[in-house]
């Protein structure tokens, strides 16, 4: 399905990413996870067409789109929801779904029309139901609570049909019952089938309760794989994760000095 190979993005002097190689199968639902600084969001960014890697190959059903405009990448098959929400503030929930359909045809114009094409409507509200929005399809997207932008979000991404969903960060910035409900939903829609799921959380709980595979970067690079048992008992992640906790104790001794 989603194949990487030996990936490699630097900025100046400061290696984010270095010849990561990781393959994602079909229909799994993984987690990629490491302390901040790890390389995790770039990671997402070359994949999805919003940077160009330095070297290696990013390999979706065996093409290599390395180098393809993101929304080319977007019509492969490859959605993204991110950390921050990226929204239509002023459009209403349909709208903004019916937007993103349209787009790629061309035809935007139309969907302010008063016959909207009948299939952007359907898909757009076949989404909402199966993501709790179908109520709040006429409120305005910049009101919607934190949760319900996120979930607008994951819509606006599989509205489209993908055949890989990259999830930055889904619960981020949520309170316990928005959490809850958010990765029930992110696991009911893998459950559903026909969704390869690829998720960068920080939450372990839900990392490890949910995820097939766990993949842990540290510096740019692949430091463990497995599953939550496998990453949960790693020297090398354990190692890491006493180092990341040291760190943040002395910025915070820093701080208040």
């Amino acid at each position: 399905m989603l194949k990487i190979e030996n990936l490699c993005k630097a900025f100046g002097g400061v290696v984010a990413t270095s010849d990561v190689s990781i393959h994602f199968k079909t229909e799994s639902l993984s987690a990629v996870i490491g302390p901040n600084g790890a390389g995790k969001t770039t990671f997402f960014n070359l994949i999805s067409g919003a940077l160009k890697p330095d070297s290696g190959r990013i390999l979706l059903d065996g093409e290599d789109i390395v180098g393809l405009p993101s929304s080319v990448i977007v019509q492969k098959g490859i959605g993204r929801a991110f950390q921050v929400a990226k929204l239509f503030k002023t459009l209403t929930v349909e709208e903004s779904l019916r937007g993103a359909l349209m787009s790629p045809l061309g035809r935007s114009a139309q969907m302010h029309g008063r016959f909207p094409l009948a299939q952007t409507r359907d898909r757009a509200f076949e989404v909402m139901e199966q993501l709790g929005l179908h109520t709040k399809s006429h409120l305005i997207s910049g009101n919607l609570s934190h949760g319900d932008q996120k979930l607008l979000d994951m819509a606006l991404a599989l509205v489209l049909k993908p055949k890989v969903l990259l999830l930055d960060e889904p619960v981020a910035g949520m309170g316990p019952e928005e959490r809850e409900q958010m990765i029930e939903t992110v696991y009911a829609l893998w459950k559903k089938g026909g969704l390869t799921v690829v998720l960068i959380e920080h939450d372990m709980e839900i990392v490890f309760r949910v995820s097939q595979h766990i993949h842990v970067l540290s510096y740019g690079k692949v430091l463990a794989e497995g599953d939550a048992e496998q990453v949960r008992n790693n020297p090398a992640v354990i190692e890491a994760r006493s180092e990341e906790r040291r760190v943040g104790k002395e910025c915070l001794r820093l701080c208040r000095s």
